[in-house]
């Protein structure tokens, strides 16, 4: 895993803060312990499937594979909510945005993930990630070599599994 500048991640949600700031919808603006967030991307559409533990959401920002062989999508998990263990034939790289979340390959420990945070998921590695028990967790998802297939579902991380994060 690999930090990102914390001062250019902060430069890019301000300019997208600061061009966004005029456009008042439902999605720029929520309340989370009473801290008011600005969302870089509208918040998408929830995720109906039985590959996450609960509520998320997805905004695709990036479907053209066919010319990039990549897709990008902008996932929100609520707090205490992970997606199953699965795997990527062409990887994957997450981008760390909002909130603190959790990223295990297995048979490693959990990882913490903060803003800024950067992770390089090589092909066909089994993982998850998520949101921590008391955070909301945004990250950018990057499908890299789309071609090579899609992602590979598999079962469900059990809750002894989502709570063994050791400090």
């Amino acid at each position: 895993m690999k930090k990102i500048s914390i001062a250019l991640v902060a430069v890019i949600a301000f300019g997208f803060t600061a061009c966004c700031n005029n456009q008042k919808n439902t999605n720029e603006m929520e309340t989370a312990n009473n801290k008011e967030t600005t969302l870089i991307f509208p918040k998408g559409d929830v995720i109906n499937n039985d590959y996450f533990s609960g509520k998320a959401w997805l905004k695709m920002l990036v479907t053209d594979k066919e010319n990039f062989d990549a897709t990008v999508g902008n996932v929100i998990f609520e707090p205490g909510v992970r997606n199953n263990w699965h795997s990527h034939p062409g990887g994957q790289i997450l981008l760390c945005t909002r909130g603190t979340g959790y990223y295990q390959e297995k048979g490693k420990p959990i990882q913490l993930l903060t803003v800024g945070d950067v992770v390089e998921i090589l092909p066909d590695i089994i993982h998850w990630h998520g949101a921590t028990p008391d955070s909301e967790f945004e990250h950018i998802a990057i499908g890299t070599q789309s071609s090579k297939g899609a992602v590979v579902w598999l079962e469900p991380v059990t809750d002894e599994e989502y709570n063994s994060y050791k400090k």
